[in-house]
């Protein structure tokens, strides 16, 4: 942040804003982005005009006239080989980079390192690479308590415990009430760095906590689906025709701009600048296909905020460091000049898939992907509802203006019938910025209205 002829620099917003003097207008550009891309704002942008971020694999170096400058010491080099691999060529790559990588995230540690064992293929995967390695080594799960019959089962304990058995890993297991899922929200509100509306954010804060008491730094699976393609969307996009930028936005933007549109208030439009920054980052050289345009995108730009900003913010609210050996830079490069057929393959994630044979149980490499479900916050009903209700409809709400006002009562009035495109609540990422601004600006300055008070569950 700029104050006159001062620079201020910290890694979370939060301290920024505590020494003041900060412009805290929302920059309408970042807003765009916010709210198209699950609330990433790429760098240099915040959703504060007055605050800035350093770009990533970038350093700043401030000379004696006070002057800044920016050196990039990392760019992505997805050049595909000379001599085309074959496909056992590139899983041995695959199975040796990936080892490298978790060895130097172990090297580089003085302390006792964990895992967060979600039960899926990526951490599953990372225990089975460290299991006759590290003595006794800790893993950690969190579920939570469902919401009834009907709805999904919240929590993967059934495959987190296979891997645990297998392994015989020391874990520790961490089941969630909904009742402290709404009751402790307001602490991982507070404890973000920019609004993250992602539901396993509140995961991460509660299971930081837990894993913080056994151990400093504990690695994570988070990165896998980026670099290797595993979510469904990716599909999708391929099967589509026309500009990169429509097959992208139809499977991956919250909201098409003309909804933006209706639902902010005139003084923050703006044209669509986020069409406009993806058009541009998958129009750049070096990319040989369609997907390879995307997976450099997520891996140089969307990958920075979501997920790593959720995996390095949450934990570090509790003294955790979270280490992501699949966002390695070596990994990273490998994955990006293979073949998009080969990781598409099987469902995507086929390299992890045919490394992880023979090496952890086929029950949990077959199984159907996870999504984390959070039920508390996935289903937009009862107290959850009811605090997002009493977030938008208070006074530091309706004095800020926003968001037009009918746009919000639509989306009260049906809140189980507006989703993004991959599944996240409209509702909640209108409820999310005003609760954090309300936090974090507000109270800076001076004029909170305070954060809604915590909703009793009902018994």
């Amino acid at each position: 942040a700029r104050d006159g002829d001062r620079l201020r620099f910290a890694s979370s917003v939060q301290a920024l804003l505590a020494g003041g003097g900060v412009d805290t207008q929302l920059d309408p550009v970042a807003l765009h982005h916010h709210f198209t891309l699950h609330t990433v704002v790429p760098a240099p942008r915040t959703i504060l005009a007055g605050v800035r971020k350093l770009p990533p694999a970038s350093t700043m170096t401030l000379g004696v006239n006070g002057q800044a400058e920016q050196n990039v010491y990392w760019t992505l080099d997805a050049t595909r080989p000379e001599k085309a691999l074959t496909e056992a060529e590139w899983l041995a790559a695959t199975r040796e980079v990936l080892t490298r990588a978790v060895d130097r995230h172990l090297l580089a540690a003085d302390v006792p390192v964990g895992v967060l064992l979600s039960g899926g293929l990526d951490s599953s995967l990372l225990v089975g690479l460290l299991a006759d390695h590290v003595p006794d080594l800790l893993t950690f799960s969190i579920g939570f308590e469902g919401v009834g019959a009907g709805t999904e089962k919240a929590d993967e304990f059934e495959y987190s415990d296979l891997i645990a058995d297998h392994f015989k890993t020391r874990h520790h297991r961490q089941l969630v009430p909904n009742s402290e899922v709404l009751e402790r929200l307001p602490e991982a509100v507070a404890a973000m760095a920019e609004p993250m509306m992602s539901h396993d954010v509140i995961a991460f804060y509660l299971l930081s906590e837990r894993v913080s008491r056994d151990v400093k730094v504990v690695l994570a699976g988070q990165g896998a689906d980026e670099v290797f393609g595993g979510y469904f969307w990716y599909p999708l996009m391929d099967a589509e025709t026309g500009p990169a930028v429509e097959r992208f936005s139809r499977h991956y933007f919250d909201r098409d701009h003309a909804e933006y549109l209706e639902m902010i208030a005139p003084p923050w439009h703006v044209p669509d600048v986020t069409a406009q920054l993806v058009a541009g980052e998958l129009a750049k050289p070096q990319a040989d296909t369609f997907l390879d345009e995307v997976w450099r995108f997520d891996v140089t730009t969307l990958v920075v905020d979501d997920p790593v900003k959720r995996v390095d913010n949450m934990p570090m609210a509790w003294g955790l460091e979270v280490r992501v050996p699949f966002l390695d830079h070596e990994l990273v490069e490998l994955a990006a000049r293979m073949p998009p057929g080969l990781k598409l393959k099987e469902g995507g994630k086929y390299p992890l898939k045919a490394i992880s044979r023979g090496l952890i149980p086929d029950a949990v490499i077959d199984r159907p992907k996870g999504y984390f479900p959070v039920p508390a916050l996935k289903h937009v009903r009862g107290p959850f509802l009811e605090l997002m209700r009493s977030i938008l409809k208070s006074d530091a709400c309706l004095k800020r203006g926003l968001y037009q006002r009918a746009y919000v009562e639509k989306m009260l009035a049906e809140p189980e019938s507006h989703f993004t495109r991959i599944q996240g609540s409209k509702l909640w990422h209108l409820a999310l910025l005003e609760w954090w601004l309300q936090v974090h600006v507000d109270g800076v300055a001076g004029e909170s209205h305070g954060a809604p008070a915590p909703v009793t569950p009902s018994s």
